[in-house]
């Protein structure tokens, strides 16, 4: 995890400058090279991923959180140890968060000098943390208890806190490296924050428009095993095609 600047854990609440968003044909990314062909991972550019968070609720959260569970992931998280959210997640969601923890594993070049593998989960209450970020149950009862909500504090500042040095630490060693993300943007709890602080750099699988969850994790399943990246477009971009209107 990018470390956070000082002036970013006061506990203050951030005000960032409201970001216009550029024209459509500007924004447009020349990354269809990279689809439908294997990849060198020596020539990709630089990019980082940041995945949405599996749904906290419903039959398989409960399984997990049971006292009675016993499959792997259930009595890590009951240990002192905890469990990785990774697996956690890849739990409650099934194939769509293994898609995305096998995709980005796969796709994640970070730049050179950088900390960790470039993969980072949007955690309620967290913000941004590495797959590796310990799950336990007093953090599962914050995460379940933070609506994703941008007008939430709770929610939106560590999240801001933690975009902002991450577009800190990218603008100081590749600042053309892209960060994809692999979520929803069908609504703005992602993207109304996310977009001010990357902007351009933020990409979105083109072929996500109109798939649901599943299909998407099967989607990622599938490049992931064969080393055939999708295509990416800017989030704007993206937004434009699905609502035939730019984001204001």
């Amino acid at each position: 995890m990018p470390s956070i600047p000082r002036e970013h854990r006061k506990g203050q609440f951030l005000v960032l400058p409201f970001a216009r968003f550029p024209d459509t044909k500007r924004m447009q990314y020349n990354t269809k090279r990279h689809a439908r062909t294997r990849v060198d991972p020596y020539q990709r550019p630089a990019k980082v991923f940041l995945l949405s968070p599996a749904l906290l609720t419903g039959a398989r959260a409960k399984q997990l959180l049971s006292p009675r569970a016993q499959f792997p992931a259930a009595q890590s998280f009951r240990s002192s140890q905890g469990v990785p959210i990774a697996d956690a997640f890849s739990f409650l969601s099934c194939l769509y968060f293994r898609g995305k923890m096998a995709y980005a594993k796969h796709f994640a070049t970070p730049p050179l000098g950088w900390t960790g593998t470039g993969i980072y989960v949007i955690t309620p209450g967290f913000g941004l943390v590495p797959p590796e970020w310990i799950l336990n149950p007093a953090r599962m009862q914050q995460l379940q208890q933070t609506p994703v909500d941008p007008k939430n504090r709770a929610y939106r500042v560590p999240l801001e806190q933690h975009a902002e040095a991450l577009a800190e630490q990218i603008g100081r060693l590749a600042s053309d490296t892209h960060v994809v993300l692999l979520g929803s943007i069908a609504t703005g709890k992602y993207v109304d924050l996310l977009w001010p602080i990357f902007q351009e750099r933020l990409l979105y699988p083109c072929s996500f428009a109109g798939v649901g969850d599943m299909s998407r994790g099967a989607l990622m399943l599938r490049a992931a095993r064969s080393g055939e990246e999708l295509d990416y477009d800017s989030v704007e971009s993206m937004l434009f095609k699905m609502t035939g209107r730019r984001r204001r």
